[in-house]
């Protein structure tokens, strides 16, 4: 069987999906009014709430969602067989995370770009708020860690990434000011931009800098605490807008690849229900998170993408939108997988890991239209560092958002102590501080494996807090609750499964964090059935 076969069924798929199921979704939300005055407008402040155009806005959500997950989580799981990873990648993204970032985006959007924190807080109570912000705020910072490790190692391994890397944070804070400051036509400004971009892979490639991972951890650390603090209209909006067109051109190169070669899959279709990763329910859901659905996107959708949504009308393209184009990405990296034999597969990612297997399988697409497979392995290495460096700045600014949060006063005026902690540049340091102490303490390897249980569990809550808010809407809310019911039992499972495993290995440290894990969704589920009830029995709220 032909991979283009795996391409050309998920496309359809997803433009299917996305136009009746998309906007069926966006419907049973409360649909969206064009004229409505969204808390970009009503709040702008020129920092974090400021509007964006559809086209900008896309960009930086992108880009800030499609971090390595989508890359990682399919090939990883290959060892299941093409045929559950592909099955999960598409219907999973069409009726669960699609459904997920359009939600998070929609609702947040409704209650004036608040975070999903907030909005458990608004409708459980303010203990929900309290657990769920303390819960993504230590996720977020091991993100962090996380992210400045593997962009630090791509930079040192690969010079010539890193300067390129740089001039195109110069090159973005130029084409935000000339857009948002001097008025410059976006069409023209964008022709330039993607211009200068290829300039600054070039120029990255005479010009390599050169140092040791540990002190590129310190850099980029400092990078997103100063991109973190700024407006978004100065770094993240033009950057991670510019940086989309390198990704898009990658999505097209890579379908156009594959066309050109077409690879035959050779993976075996399916391998078992256990396998060396686990069992598949529910090691497959878990493993394979940002492509299908990820917790870190509802952090993101209501965290910046909310406070820069221009109009109401563009959360479906964006939200929902953005995440079947992930799916899409998702789809692609697993055939860098499916096209070998599982004997090649497993040996490749013993030597190189996912990412080589990945930047292996996207070279060799790349030479059925005459790149070189250096060449084409070399820039999907760099398409991997765009990737990795959004969501580093992104997850700090997040970071920030949820500190200033959980720490802010609920009523009457705040001590002096919370005063100084919710200042951005205050949050933003104590964020970069405690990543960088697991980045280089090395203290991420222990966390690291229960990310995914704990990024699903994130999603799980998400859908949770949309529910809940439809339910006191008056609003049908099956559509969420059904995906959420599904991911509470995946992420509960595996719990258990982690749970047993890190008590034989006598790993104290994740056994307690896994209890902890457990208990915060058992009480948040009970809040959150608590106020259903509640609800069921009184007239709707207005919103």
């Amino acid at each position: 069987m032909s991979a283009i076969w795996l391409l050309v069924v998920a496309i359809a798929a997803f433009v299917v999906g996305y136009t009746f199921y998309g906007s069926y979704v966006i419907k049973k939300l409360g649909g969206a009014d064009p004229t409505a005055k969204t808390p970009a407008h009503a709040m702008r402040d020129e920092v974090d709430y400021v509007p964006a155009r559809g086209p900008v806005l896309m960009g930086h959500h992108f880009a800030s969602i499609a971090g390595a997950g989508p890359i990682v989580g399919p090939i990883v799981a290959a060892v299941f067989g093409w045929i559950p990873v592909f099955l999960w990648i598409v219907l999973g993204g069409i009726f669960i995370g699609a459904v997920h970032d359009a939600g998070a985006l929609y609702t947040s959007v409704r209650h004036r770009a608040k975070s999903i924190a907030e909005i458990l807080g608004e409708n459980i109570g303010i203990s929900g708020k309290k657990l769920f912000a303390a819960f993504a705020w230590l996720t977020v910072i091991l993100v962090l860690a996380v992210f400045a490790v593997v962009l630090a190692r791509t930079f040192a391994g690969t010079p010539s990434v890193a300067t390129a890397a740089i001039l195109f944070i110069v090159l973005a804070i130029f084409f935000g000011y000339a857009v948002h400051r001097r008025g410059a036509p976006l069409l023209v400004s964008s022709v330039v931009g993607v211009a200068l971009l290829a300039l600054c892979v070039w120029l990255g490639t005479l010009f390599p800098i050169s140092l040791p991972v540990n002190v590129w951890i310190v850099l980029l650390l400092a990078y997103a605490l100063v991109a973190a603090s700024l407006p978004v209209w100065l770094i993240l909006q033009p950057r991670d807008y510019l940086e989309s067109f390198l990704l898009y051109g990658f999505l097209a190169a890579a379908l156009i690849g594959i066309l050109a070669t077409n690879p035959a899959i050779k993976l075996t279709a399916f391998t078992g229900f256990q396998v060396n990763l686990g069992y598949l329910f529910p090691m497959l859901f878990v493993t394979v998170a940002c492509g299908a659905i990820s917790g870190f996107h509802s952090l993101v959708s209501s965290g910046t993408t909310a406070k820069q949504v221009s109009r109401e009308t563009h959360i479906r393209p964006i939200g929902y939108g953005g995440m079947l184009l992930e799916c899409l990405l998702a789809v692609i990296a697993l055939t860098t997988a499916a096209y070998l034999l599982m004997g090649d597969y497993t040996a490749l990612l013993a030597e190189k890991g996912w990412g080589g297997v990945f930047s292996t399988g996207i070279g060799s697409f790349l030479t059925g239209i005459g790149v070189p497979l250096q060449l084409g392995e070399a820039f999907a290495g760099l398409v991997l560092a765009a990737f990795a460096l959004t969501t580093l700045d992104t997850a700090t600014r997040l970071c920030r958002f949820m500190l200033q949060e959980l720490t802010e006063k609920e009523e009457g005026k705040p001590s002096a102590v919370v005063t100084f902690v919710t200042n951005r540049y205050v949050a933003g340091l104590i964020c970069v501080v405690l990543g960088g102490w697991l980045a280089l303490g090395g203290g991420w390897r222990v966390l690291w494996p229960l990310f995914g249980s704990a990024n699903q569990l994130m999603a799980t809550l998400a859908l949770l807090a949309v529910a809940v808010w439809l339910t006191r809407m008056g609003r049908d809310n099956k559509f969420v609750l059904y995906p959420m019911v599904f991911m509470l039992a995946v992420t509960m499972t595996a719990l258990v499964f982690m749970f047993f495993k890190a008590l034989d290995a006598g790993i104290i440290a994740h056994t307690i964090i896994v209890v902890a894990l457990f208990a915060l969704a058992i009480v948040l589920v009970y809040l959150a059935i608590t106020r259903l009830g509640a609800a069921g029995k009184r007239k709707p709220a207005r919103g």
